[in-house]
């Protein structure tokens, strides 16, 4: 009986994570429709969308960014002295971009512009679904039958960028016919596209190059330069070639993205730990956005520095560089140190629950103050537009949700520099058999 669902896993994966965005859809829609204004707004999203927590960026940027006049993104558009996207520019890279302009094209309101955006999300849940069950086993429970797929599903346009991520790791463990240069580059090939469309991966090519550079190289007394740059190439130029078409064709519109993000301050919309943590100790909110602006790419780019280097130290140790436990510490750094960290960010984080073996009351801790972040950011939004004191209520529970998520991306980021690859020790695909790293299997919880 345990061999037949083993063998019949993924199917199962896919099956729930389809259930789960019937969900997550549903959820949404509780804000769309059906009664709309002149410019297809929903009347609902405005009345209940921080009440009953059915807010989406996806419902919102209908109207702001020209996606309702289904302008393609980034040619004709800019950014205002005061800081407003216009034109079809978008806050996010181009192929995000490219991605709300395909939704949007049946669209005509913006539950219309939900619905087709959420087929189109769909396929990338379900086979990163797949993926992560081939890589984790019955772990891929954490991805498909967990409240963030279903709370964050169609928040914002994350999925794409989660299936790179864990392609990029899947095609790395699992393509052994080919070398590890080969796979080195098509997943920087990968990580490049996902970098296309949200940041995050390509922090990930570092570590990736350096697994390239060492792998089976210590032994023999040298190292895989060739195969590293190779690796960093591949991502450089994967990002050049997708970028370049609208740099070209509309550079002020491309820019504008970037210059919108450098921009962003660290205030109440961003649930950093900066806004709840340091803003209150400063008297002068302009002294505030200075030491932001210096504290957290410092502190991000320090997190970034001293995870390579413990992996470096593992590899000798151990003779195999820890690229995906080192991947997973960097996000830990990013995510806690951003000026921005919202709460859909936490799909970023869940396939490396399933692909490194910490602790599972740990992630349950980190998973309630995940829902106490996505459940009461809203509500504190709501009291403060309806006159209502939050203060014991809807603002306790969100300072839980910072506040415990903060500790437990600490927590995670020394883990993760220490804990075993899951698929190391899975048998249902195939493998390398060097171990990853000296967090062995004595340590799984």
């Amino acid at each position: 009986m345990m061999t037949a669902v083993r063998r019949h896993l993924p199917l199962i994966a896919v099956v729930l994570a389809a259930f789960s965005l019937l969900l997550a859809y549903l959820n949404k829609a509780r804000c769309a429709g059906p009664v709309f204004s002149e410019f297809g707004r929903s009347e609902n999203f405005d009345l209940y969308k921080n009440q009953l927590v059915c807010y989406s960026d996806i419902q919102l940027l209908w109207l702001g960014r020209d996606i309702d006049r289904h302008v393609f993104p980034f040619i004709e558009g800019g950014i205002t002295p005061d800081g407003r996207l216009f034109g079809g520019t978008v806050e996010y890279p181009v192929l995000s971009g490219v991605l709300m302009w395909l939704g949007a094209i049946p669209s005509s309101n913006d539950a219309e512009f939900l619905f087709y955006s959420a087929l189109l999300l769909t396929p990338f849940a379900l086979l990163t679904a797949w993926m992560l069950a081939k890589l984790g086993g019955h772990r891929v429970l954490l991805f498909v039958a967990t409240p963030p797929l279903i709370m964050y599903g169609f928040h914002n346009w994350e999925l794409p960028v989660v299936f790179t991520a864990v392609a990029a790791i899947y095609v790395v463990t699992t393509a052994q016919t080919w070398s590890i240069r080969t796979r080195g580059i098509v997943a920087a090939v990968l990580l490049g596209i996902g970098l296309c469309l949200k940041l995050y991966p390509g922090i990930f090519v570092l570590p990736l190059a350096l697994y390239v550079l060492t792998e089976g190289k210590k032994e023999r007394g040298h190292f895989d330069f060739r195969g590293a740059f190779s690796v960093a190439g591949a991502a450089v130029a994967t990002v050049a070639a997708i970028n370049a078409p609208f740099a070209i064709a509309g550079f002020e519109g491309w820019r504008a993205s970037f210059e919108f993000q450098s921009l962003r301050r660290a205030d109440i919309t961003t649930n950093s730990i900066w806004y709840w943590g340091l803003l209150p100790r400063m008297e002068d909110e302009t002294v505030y956005d200075a030491w932001v602006e210096l504290l957290s790419p410092a502190l991000i780019l320090t997190s970034f520095a001293v995870a390579v280097a413990v992996g470096w130290w593992t590899y000798h140790r151990h003779g195999t560089y820890p690229w995906v436990g080192v991947s997973a510490a960097m996000l830990c750094g990013f995510l806690l140190f951003h000026k921005v960290h919202s709460p859909q960010f936490a799909l970023w984080l869940i396939p490396f629950f399933i692909l490194l073996r910490v602790p599972w009351q740990l992630i349950g801790a980190y998973l309630l103050a995940d829902i106490a972040i996505g459940i009461g950011v809203f509500r504190y939004f709501y009291d403060l537009g309806a006159g209502i004191d939050p203060t014991g209520g809807s603002e306790l529970v969100t300072q839980v949700g910072v506040w415990g998520r903060a500790a437990g991306l600490v927590i995670f980021y020394a883990l993760f520099l220490r804990a075993s690859y899951v698929p190391d020790e899975n048998d249902t695909i195939t493998r390398d058999t060097s171990p990853v790293n000296a967090y062995t299997k004595t340590h799984s919880p």
